[in-house]
């Protein structure tokens, strides 16, 4: 896969100052401040509501806040700013999401248009986008699904699909909403797999998930968030050593097993990693 265009220069992919946002009244971000460095793989940790939704919203310029200043790549990210036609084509060209359910940015007759669609949007010459277009088809192993129906494909094949016709533009930001939700195990290795292997490459990579088993691997620094706050940040082994903050923000669950003797217990479930310490 060709590298992302990378601008050393910036030092932040995006950065949040007290930002709040709400739907129809009802507050879903309350004043989140925090910076997400170019360059790195980050996990935004919570339960469901928590906010990773609206957070990866914000940072693509779906919604904007109603309070607050967010940043991206050191400019204003505002509903003005993104009025401006070329302002909005390149923040487009740099920063792709790829949503936790893939039916609802699928939408071409086949997967071989689903692919070519971004780069026809931003001009690219025919052989530029053949050329692009295979390469993804064999990246994500859909090769044989080139000619097929995206909307027949199985979930697996789906979300391989919708990242391939991301990545296809080389953006320089990702942005993934729960990447391995209602995925059969190996379509969640797959895709892990792939985040583990942007670790490094100088694309920032921004993962919503509650999946505590995938972090050690996709991620170099974590947020937490609960009910739209910024609750902790830190290393992944940090915070996955933190048992009392996995607890408060539901991401630490019960696991229940009957012994030998007949006897059920019911303790907490931990994910570890090494140095992380242990916990109960």
């Amino acid at each position: 896969m060709e590298a992302a265009a990378v601008h050393p220069q910036t030092a932040s992919a995006f950065e949040l100052l007290d930002v709040h946002y709400a739907y129809q009244d009802i507050p879903a971000f309350n004043g989140v401040s925090l910076c997400i460095p170019a360059g790195q793989c980050i996990a935004l940790l919570g339960a469901n509501g928590s906010g990773k939704s609206t957070l990866l919203r914000l940072l693509a310029a779906l919604c904007f806040p109603d309070r607050g200043r967010l940043t991206a790549f050191g400019e204003d990210l505002s509903a003005e700013r993104m009025q401006q036609e070329a302002l909005a084509y390149t923040f487009r060209r740099r920063v792709g999401l790829v949503f936790q359910n893939p039916e609802v940015q699928l939408f071409n007759p086949t997967v071989f248009d689903e692919l070519a669609f971004g780069p026809l949007q931003l001009g690219w010459k025919r052989e530029e986008i053949l050329r692009c277009l295979d390469a993804m088809l064999a990246e994500f192993s859909i090769v044989h699904l080139k000619h097929h129906s995206p909307h027949r494909l199985s979930g697996g094949e789906k979300k391989r699909v919708a990242l391939a016709s991301v990545l296809i533009t080389r953006p320089e930001v990702l942005l993934l909403d729960e990447p391995t939700a209602a995925l059969d195990p190996c379509s969640q290795s797959d895709v892990v797999r792939f985040l583990a292997g942007c670790r490094g490459t100088g694309r920032t990579v921004v993962t919503a998930t509650h999946n505590l088993d995938i972090v050690a691997e996709i991620a170099d620094y974590c947020f937490v968030l609960q009910a739209g706050r910024l609750v902790a940040q830190g290393a992944p082994k940090d915070i996955l050593g933190d048992g009392a903050l996995l607890r408060a923000t539901q991401l630490l669950h019960a696991h229940w097993h009957v012994h030998a003797d007949g006897l059920a217990h019911i303790h907490d479930h931990r994910h570890h990693l090494a140095g992380a310490g242990t916990g109960t």
